[in-house]
């Protein structure tokens, strides 16, 4: 694991705050980057975005597909849990907490964004960062791809739909050409672009080695695109979290619960199941981890890099790292509660 993925929180928390800053002393600067945008898109945040997500995809190999019956188990578990369990679960937290036990603290408005950030959050499962999770439990890497490669197609069809119901019944109504548009330019097209560029790479050969070396390559574009993107939407949050701090704190509370809930659901069902520890902690750890540069990106597209539910996307990011490196220590420390995988 890498500088940059160990203190990701700790670097976010630094654009958190240069993007505060700078927002206050250059109003007009972030207005005018607000404006540079077609079809309720902001042009800026989709290329930064596209950075990010475009050499996550390139990981994604879709030959993986053929052991798809390898370890059914496994499979079955991130499915469930990623498409059933953790949108719904998201929802519901979220209209809980905003609606109901903070609205003495939180403007009905403002709590609806919150809500909505949340369920974007919810149904966006990980696609890259579980790759070094997978690693961190030695978990069975061709499996791994193999469980992000069926959550990719599935998200193509299933995210908008999903996002869209939950956000119906949370009383949000967001238009579906904003949200389709979204899964197109931030799903179809860099997954697209990802398997031409990994065949260009392996040039039908087995061996990925220069598909790892891309990747390493671009990973310095990756981290500035990020944290370009957080410092552009705290130059816009700065002013409404300055009067009201503790609004993070609130946000975070359920993202918490919502990621050891969905982890111990995903680890506890994997241990009933007798499921082998190499393919029990990567499918538990994919429910819990979340796509969060699709998250923030559909917030921004549907919201405005101004609204709650583009802070709350971002507070997501902010309490992942910890939370999963924990889960990490968790899942290592009860390694010898599962049985082995058969050679």
């Amino acid at each position: 694991m890498g500088i940059f993925e160990r203190y990701l929180s700790l670097w976010i928390a630094f654009a958190i705050g240069g993007g505060m800053m700078l927002g206050a002393l250059f109003p007009g600067s972030f207005d005018a980057l607000a404006n540079i945008e077609f079809a309720g898109v902001n042009l800026l945040v989709a290329v930064l975005i596209w950075v990010m997500i475009y050499p996550m995809m390139v990981n994604v190999d879709f030959a993986s597909l053929r052991r798809i019956g390898d370890r059914p188990k496994g499979l079955l578990i991130t499915l469930v849990v990623n498409w059933l369990i953790k949108p719904l679960t998201m929802a519901g937290l979220g209209v809980l907490f905003f609606e109901i036990l903070f609205h003495e603290w939180i403007d009905p408005v403002d709590a609806r964004e919150y809500i909505a950030g949340m369920i974007l959050l919810g149904a966006a499962p990980c696609t890259a960062m579980v790759f070094v999770w997978s690693q961190l439990v030695s978990g069975d890497a061709t499996y791994t791809l193999v469980q992000v490669s069926v959550n990719d197609l599935i998200m193509i069809f299933a995210f908008a739909p999903i996002v869209a119901l939950l956000l119906g019944i949370a009383d949000v109504i967001v238009p579906w050409s904003t949200l389709f548009l979204s899964v197109l330019l931030y799903v179809v097209i860099p997954l697209l672009a990802g398997v031409v560029t990994r065949r260009a790479l392996t040039d039908g050969v087995e061996d990925v080695s220069r598909v790892i070396a891309f990747s390493a390559m671009l990973k310095p574009f990756t981290i500035v695109g990020l944290l370009a993107t957080v410092v552009l939407l705290f130059g816009f949050q700065g002013p409404r979290i300055i009067e009201q701090p503790f609004v993070i704190f609130l946000i975070a509370i359920p993202l918490l619960i919502q990621s050891y809930g969905i982890f111990f659901i995903a680890y506890g069902w994997a241990w009933l199941w007798r499921t082998p520890f190499e393919i029990a902690a990567p499918a538990a750890l994919i429910g819990t981890s979340n796509f969060f540069e699709l998250a923030v990106a559909v917030a921004i597209s549907l919201f405005g890099l101004d609204s709650g539910a583009a802070l709350a996307t971002v507070v997501g990011v902010l309490v992942e790292v910890p939370v999963m490196l924990s889960l990490v220590v968790l899942a290592n420390r009860t390694r010898r509660k599962f049985p082995v995988a058969e050679i």
